[in-house]
């Protein structure tokens, strides 16, 4: 049983930063990323990592959010700077051990692993 645990979430005012984390229980994923999702609407890709730690991110958090994860790669974090209001959402961890096409990566259709959530708001 492959569990995702997220935290870091929280309340920030436009400008500020949070870092998320996401505890896994397994080994050797071939990818992580993280989602976003506000209600009533689509998840959304934000940021995914591969097995060679190659990173892509949504064009939205390009140049403002980095992913990145720990060497035994069952931890992942999503470093997020100078937050905007449009930014709030609650955040998801998502992982798979299957290879994909790289163009994917950001689609939530293709893991099968997902977390609790974790809320961010970000306040103008």
């Amino acid at each position: 049983q492959v569990t995702l645990v997220e935290s870091g979430g929280g309340s920030v005012q436009a400008g500020g930063s949070l870092r998320l984390s996401c505890a896994g229980s397994g080994y050797n994923y071939n990818r992580m990323a993280w989602f976003r999702q506000a209600p009533e609407k689509e998840r959304e890709g934000v940021a995914a990592i591969g097995s060679d730690g190659a990173t892509t991110y949504a064009d939205s958090v390009k140049g403002r959010f980095t992913i990145s994860k720990d060497n035994a790669g069952n931890t992942l974090y999503l470093q997020m700077n100078n937050l905007k209001p449009e930014d709030t959402d609650v955040y998801y961890c998502a992982a798979d051990f299957r290879a994909v096409q790289w163009n994917l990566l950001l689609n939530s259709h293709t893991y099968l692993y997902w977390g609790q959530g974790t809320q961010v708001t970000v306040s103008s």
